[in-house]
């Protein structure tokens, strides 16, 4: 239908006459001004809370008797937090529709903000108060940055030179940046932000950085949201909050855990610890370097010394050489010497050993005759051999009876053998 009749329209408007129903007009007229979302000022008139939470109410020229219906639906009034009341001076930002079954034209704000800086601050202050008494703000609660982080959740308008700035001025240090576009200007932003910050939660991120560059009041709006935050001030991790300013501070900077005014402060404060860390080794490295270098310095130098003393080693070692080999030379000249005096001494010698010698041999061999006589004489065999017996009692020559007992046995040794037998009787002689 929409189709349809709309073309009629156009290829008719100068000839055949068109004929609408009321529904169908209706559609058309919506149709035609639904696409079109524009921004209006004016003063609050009449407010009326619906049963499901929507809130109706009018919007009228401050002079002139022009008046607006206008409707926003429940979740974007909380979103927003303003209090609709007759007489308040807001804007609004939306498009017209008809309702078909009363013909009535009605406004439908996607997004409602104060207007005029007067009243723009009094809402900063009041929300601004009300989080103080809370402790929203308070410096005990917020979390130091991680030392060394990595995963980096960026929340900013991919137009402009924000990100850019804040890219550029990051540093080359592995970080892992997940970024969400969301619109930053003015009271529409809010949903933008509390949606990509809702997004963040699920996500694994380190830190969170929130950025936008300065603007006035009006434009700063969606950062005073009471809504937005909250949602910062509870946010699982640490928020950076880059967000510029001229005079007073964004409450959802006053409510992140580090506030800086540009997105370069962020990128050099994300940085900050690797920086250091950079610095330090690389002081460390110097130092090593240097130790090194005064090592092999010192040992250089101690090798150099040693390398003197032995050669001073070495020339003295050499003299003692030559000292030492002159006297070996001189002993061996006293020995050859002394050796041959010991030869004629030994010639002498042995002249006078033979002699005394041969006299001694005559001497013993008389003695061995003399004493191979005496052994003849009392040798035991010669004794066996006239009768005798050697009588042994358990390897051992028998000298007396008190050394047997009756029932031992005895070996008698004669000349020609060993008679064994046991001892019957041992008589004592008297």
């Amino acid at each position: 239908m929409e189709n349809k009749n709309y073309n009629l329209f156009r290829e008719n408007n100068a000839g055949d006459e068109i004929v609408f129903s009321v529904s169908e007009y209706i559609e058309f007229l919506t149709l035609k001004i639904k696409p079109f979302e524009v921004k209006i000022v004016g003063e609050v008139g009449q407010v009326q809370f619906g049963p499901t939470g929507h809130v109706y109410f009018s919007l009228k020229d401050e002079k002139g008797g022009a008046m607006l219906n206008c409707i926003i639906w429940k979740s974007s009034y909380r979103t927003y937090g303003i209090e609709l009341k007759e007489g308040m001076k807001i804007t609004v930002v939306g498009n017209a529709e008809i309702y078909a079954p009363s013909g009535r034209l009605s406004f439908i704000s996607r997004s409602i903000s104060l207007a005029g800086e007067g009243a723009l601050k009094k809402e900063y202050d009041r929300i601004k108060n009300l989080l103080e008494k809370e402790g929203v703000f308070a410096e005990e609660r917020k979390r130091p940055l991680p030392k060394y982080p990595q995963k980096i959740g960026v929340i900013t308008s991919r137009q402009g030179a924000v990100i850019a700035d804040f890219l550029n001025n990051l540093g080359k240090f592995g970080f892992s940046i997940k970024m969400i576009d969301s619109r930053v200007e003015g009271q529409e932003a809010v949903k933008d932000l509390l949606a990509s910050v809702r997004s963040f939660k699920k996500q694994k991120i380190e830190v969170l950085v929130i950025m936008r560059g300065g603007g006035s009041m009006e434009s700063m709006m969606a950062f005073n949201n009471e809504m937005l935050v909250r949602e910062i001030a509870k946010f699982p991790c640490p928020v950076i909050a880059g967000i510029g300013h001229h005079k007073d501070v964004p409450l959802a900077a006053m409510a992140a855990d580090v506030m800086v005014s540009t997105p370069t402060a962020a990128a050099n404060l994300l940085g900050e610890s690797w920086q250091k860390a950079t610095l330090s080794l690389e002081r460390s490295e110097r130092q090593i370097i240097s130790s090194y270098e005064k090592n092999l310095a010192d040992a250089n130098f101690l090798l150099q010394k040693s390398l003197t003393k032995i050669g001073d080693l070495r020339r003295d070692i050499a003299g003692q050489y030559e000292k030492a080999k002159n006297k070996i030379k001189l002993c061996l000249q006293k020995f050859e010497n002394g050796l041959d005096n010991i030869k004629i001494d030994l010639k002498n010698s042995l002249s006078k050993t033979f002699s005394g010698f041969e006299m001694f041999l005559r001497t013993v061999s008389r003695q061995m005759e003399y004493a191979e006589k005496a052994i003849s004489l009392n040798d035991p065999e010669r004794q066996l051999k006239l009768g005798y017996s050697i009588a042994t009692l358990k390897g051992k020559v028998l000298r007396s009876v008190k050394q047997a007992e009756a029932g031992q046995e005895l070996d008698l040794r004669l000349t020609d053998g060993i008679i064994s037998s046991e001892i019957k009787n041992i008589k004592k002689s008297i």
